[in-house]
């Protein structure tokens, strides 16, 4: 009893202890004597309300301000407001150094917020509890001594046995809504990633196919809008304007070499028309000779089959000896094979150099293919049964070029030039217009009220 007295002595006569919770004075009233030697009066008429008091102030700022508030510096609990400071000029620092240097210092309400407490969360002991833990903890050691034994259990052989399974991807964990580090979300971006399992989307259908890579590339290499020659111009230059026009001549001058030769494959000569003798002729042939020709083809008939019959069979003489023309025949290629494997001992140099050349052959084919692939690229494809033809050049002679934009007269058409670039950049086929055909006759009938006017 003499302890609690001495702690409220202690606890009331300490000056710079400062309590959230003031009480009330320590000596309130007069003291009752009581017999405190017998031990069932302790507990009874003890008053320990101001030590609880004391610990409960000391436990409240260890929880709120981190400590013992009369053990903390005047500078942590005030400051002194002097307004903003005034900048002072000084000297540019490299960025560099800013950002080694320079951190940016917590503002005052951060630090007032901040959480500052000296004691610990409490553990969930729950948390710890493992349910039927002496169960599982006896199988772990009974395992662990058929282990040391090298005793492999049927649960572990069936383990062991068992085929690897595919490897699991792990689920993106998705962060909460107030965790500040999270990345920034834009709404209108991208479509969100899929988190779900890909086995299960694959099963359901709803996972996306994947686009190939060729679906991705263009058709063609051509731009979508070719700039005209600069001959093509209302005012062109006189060299320019004389090149696009050879350039225009040529095609013209290809389009009729096509059209004469085409004349020149169906054209006749006039000295191969039939006559009426060779018409005749061809008439008569084969109607007077039929007789002695079937007697000719009768005795070739039967001298054929006379030497088949004697040639059927063969003597042993005769097996024997085209046995050895044989095998001599096969010894001698094979002495010539061997003559030859030996001849190319000395010749090495001249297969060396033969093969060298195959090589750069082969190289300069190589080269020629990749560049007519990529010629190819620039060209129109055959993609329908018609093949594509290009655009006459929308080109002006001397004499027709105006003088000024207002009196240029349009040439072409925008629709038609748009159609072509497009058959020309393999997007469609060359297709021609569709012709028009009545199906029914068109009947004319004549109106009553035409008929009383005539």
């Amino acid at each position: 009893m003499a302890s609690v007295k001495r702690l409220k002595r202690v606890a009331a006569s300490q000056p710079g202890f400062i309590g959230f919770k003031q009480s009330d004075d320590l000596n309130t009233g007069k003291r009752k004597r009581l017999n405190k030697n017998k031990k069932k009066n302790w507990n009874k008429h003890s008053d320990i309300q101001d030590v609880e008091e004391f610990l409960d102030d000391v436990r409240l700022q260890e929880r709120a301000a981190g400590g013992l508030i009369s053990e903390r510096t005047d500078e942590s609990l005030f400051f002194l407001d002097i307004g903003e400071p005034k900048k002072s000029i000084q000297p540019e620092v490299p960025e560099e150094v800013k950002g080694k240097k320079s951190k940016s210092r917590p503002l005052r309400i951060d630090l007032i917020l901040q959480h500052n407490s000296l004691v610990p969360p409490p553990k969930d002991i729950l948390a710890h509890q493992q349910p039927n833990a002496k169960k599982l903890r006896r199988i772990a050691e009974h395992a662990a001594k058929l282990a040391a034994l090298g005793v492999v259990t049927r649960r572990q052989k069936s383990l062991l046995n068992r085929r690897p399974a595919r490897a699991s991807v792990s689920k993106a964990k998705t962060s909460a809504n107030n965790f500040p580090e999270r990345p920034y979300y834009n709404l209108w971006g991208e479509d969100a990633k899929e988190t779900a399992d890909p086995y299960f989307l694959e099963q359901t259908g709803k996972k996306l196919v994947k686009r190939p890579e060729k679906l991705n590339a263009k058709p063609s290499v051509l731009p979508a809008v070719e700039i005209i020659a600069p001959g093509g111009s209302y005012n062109p230059e006189f060299f320019s304007h004389q090149a696009l026009l050879l350039e225009a001549h040529e095609v013209e001058v290809k389009k009729e070499k096509a059209v004469l030769r085409i004349e020149k494959q169906l054209a006749v000569n006039r000295d191969d028309f039939p006559t009426e003798e060779t018409v005749f002729q061809e008439q008569v042939e084969g109607l007077v000779e039929e007789d002695n020709e079937e007697e000719e083809t009768d005795e070739e008939g039967a001298v054929s089959t006379r030497a088949s019959l004697q040639q059927e069979k063969k003597t042993e003489k005769e097996r024997k000896r085209e046995r050895a023309h044989k095998l001599k025949l096969q010894k001698k290629q094979a002495v010539q094979e061997f003559t030859s494997r030996k001849q190319q001992l000395f010749q090495l140099r001249s297969i060396q150099a033969s093969l060298k050349r195959e090589e750069l052959q082969t190289a300069d084919r190589t080269a020629q293919r990749k560049a007519n692939q990529e010629a190819e690229k620039s060209m129109p494809r055959r993609l329908g049964k018609l093949k594509f033809q290009a655009q006459d050049l929308e080109v002006q002679l001397s004499d027709e070029i105006p003088g000024s934009l207002r009196t240029l007269k349009p040439e072409g058409s925008v629709l038609k030039d748009r159609f072509k670039s497009m058959q020309k950049r393999n997007m469609i086929e060359p297709r021609e217009r569709a012709k028009f055909k009545r199906r029914h006759k068109v009947k004319y009938v004549e109106k009553r009220s035409f008929k009383e006017i005539t």
